[in-house]
């Protein structure tokens, strides 16, 4: 296994699946389905193989580097710490989650909405595994277009607006990642180095002040957009309410994690007097989108919208704590990112399944669900408790650590984000009331007859995601462990720095 590319195995095995597909007949929707559904599995096991990392060994482990664009400094270089694992492992999962959901829901193009799904995971694994600052980009722009596909085809009626959105947003930000990307190399090049775009190499380069300031900004528009941040979230309420469920779970589960990602992987360790300058900016952005995404998500009246804005509130969360430079609050950010990716994604599906049955995701026409459906009731429940941060459940891990890490850093931050939480209850639980424990709408009556509870495919796609909100917030140390030494790097790299932060720029 030592000479085995398995970060490579992991991240093209879905392609293989692909370019499988090509050879299947359009209309053999069974083989399609069992074809896409065996390569994410396949993806899924190898990535597993990843738990033999070693929190004490290399910083990168796994890792492959291959020649490509030598001219320019290009290779093909591939490696994992920590916080890519628990990534690589959580979109691999999730990847098969929605593939496996969709099997009744998606009746048309099967055939080419299971190769773009499968492009998708190929997209997202190769920005996790990536340390070559060209070949992230690379991987970057792989992900984002198949998710257009997927709104634009099989998404609700608005999804030509939503998906223009949406790639608009995303596109100008990876433009401006492009444009950091060169300058911090040709600023590398310029004082007698060779020529290259390896992260590790770039990565400690002292950078003038001029060139940190417009290199975070420029990577901080492209990340905070798919994070997103507020003020530049427009776009994800659009497309999550036309994507069709298993896109939103892709969506939620994994993309938006892509911003955080980027945070914690480019602009801390990469530019640290920058983030040192522009932290109080950040955090103040951060409690702005926790308190906005609840109060907006406290009015809506469709249960997808109401996720939806949930994920800017709880996503505000990972940047508090990002920023906030000391253990806890960074653990939490990246607890948070993975507990977000189950207990939203579950959400997602559970929403998906009424709405397959009724059509309907309008609060105002639910109620008395619980009589009817009890162990989706019962189901929905424990995700909603989840995203709320209940003590035993996932969502508590990460929000509490990130509330510790701001209390380090300024009591009023923390009291801002320990409202929000408050806020958080009362959002979820008032619309698991509404729709699951009031008298039934007149309009839920004429159909009540026609409601049925979950399904085995249903039940099959939730299992592991059940589990894993239970087993990750009674224990959540595997988590911990794995991502410990890599944000103590992190920190290191800012404090580094000195948290003095930029000079006079010009």
């Amino acid at each position: 296994m030592n000479n085995f590319p398995l970060l490579s195995a992991i991240v093209f095995v879905p392609a293989l699946g692909a370019l499988l597909l090509l050879v299947v007949p359009s209309s053999a929707h069974r083989a399609i389905r069992w074809i896409a559904l065996g390569t994410a599995l396949l993806s899924f096991g190898l990535s597993l193989l990843l738990l033999g990392y070693d929190p004490a060994g290399a910083e990168f482990q796994f890792r492959e580097n291959l020649p490509w664009i030598e001219f320019f400094g290009i290779s093909y270089t591939l490696g994992v710490d920590g916080i890519s694992v628990v990534l690589v492992i959580l979109t691999t999962l999730l990847s098969v989650v929605a593939i496996v959901y969709s099997w009744e829901p998606i009746q048309t193009k099967v055939k080419a909405y299971y190769a773009v799904m499968l492009l998708l995971m190929v997209g997202m694994l190769g920005v996790f595994v990536s340390l070559d600052l060209f070949l992230f980009y690379v991987f970057w722009e792989v992900s984002l277009f198949p998710m257009y596909f997927i709104i634009g085809i099989w998404g609700g009626p608005r999804r030509i607006y939503a998906t223009m959105k949406f790639v608009i947003y995303t596109l100008v930000g990876s433009l401006l990642m492009l444009v950091a990307i060169l300058a911090v190399a040709i600023a590398y090049a310029s004082a007698g180095n060779p020529f290259t775009f390896s992260y590790e190499a770039l990565r400690g380069f002292a950078y003038t002040d001029t060139l940190q300031a417009l290199a975070f900004i420029a990577f901080f528009l492209a990340f905070a957009i798919k994070v997103p941040m507020w003020p530049l979230h427009t776009w994800l309420p659009d497309a999550h309410v036309e994507a069709p469920t298993a896109g939103s779970i892709i969506l939620a589960g994994v993309l938006l994690k892509l911003g955080g990602y980027g945070f914690l992987r480019f602009n801390l360790p990469l530019l640290p007097d920058a983030s040192a300058t522009f932290a109080p900016v950040i955090i103040a952005l951060a409690l702005i989108a926790i308190l906005y995404g609840a109060l907006v998500a406290m009015v809506q009246p469709d249960m997808k919208k109401l996720v939806a804005y949930s994920s800017v509130s709880h996503m505000g969360f990972v940047m508090l704590g990002a920023f906030v430079f000391n253990v806890q609050g960074m653990q939490g950010a990246i607890f948070q990112m993975i507990s977000h990716g189950i207990t939203t994604g579950a959400l997602f599906l559970l929403v998906g399944v009424i709405y397959e049955q009724t059509h309907d995701r309008e609060i105002a026409h639910m109620g008395g669900l619980n009589a009817r459906l009890p162990a989706y009731a019962a189901m929905f429940g424990l995700f909603t408790f989840a995203s709320i941060g209940l003590p035993g459940l996932s969502g508590f891990i990460g929000e509490f650590l990130v509330v510790l890490g701001a209390f380090s850093y300024n009591g009023w931050v923390a009291a801002v984000a320990m409202f929000v939480v408050i806020l958080s209850a009362v959002y979820m639980l008032w619309m698991f009331q509404r729709a699951f424990f009031t008298v039934p709408s007149d309009w839920l009556r004429r159909i009540w007859p026609s409601l049925r509870d979950m399904s085995r495919g249903e039940w099959v796609s939730l299992a592991p995601l059940i589990v894993l909100v239970v087993a990750l917030g009674v224990y959540p140390a595997p988590i911990l462990d794995m991502i410990e030494v890599p944000v103590d790097r992190i920190i290191d790299a800012v404090n580094g720095a000195g948290l003095t932060g930029l000079g006079p720029l010009w």
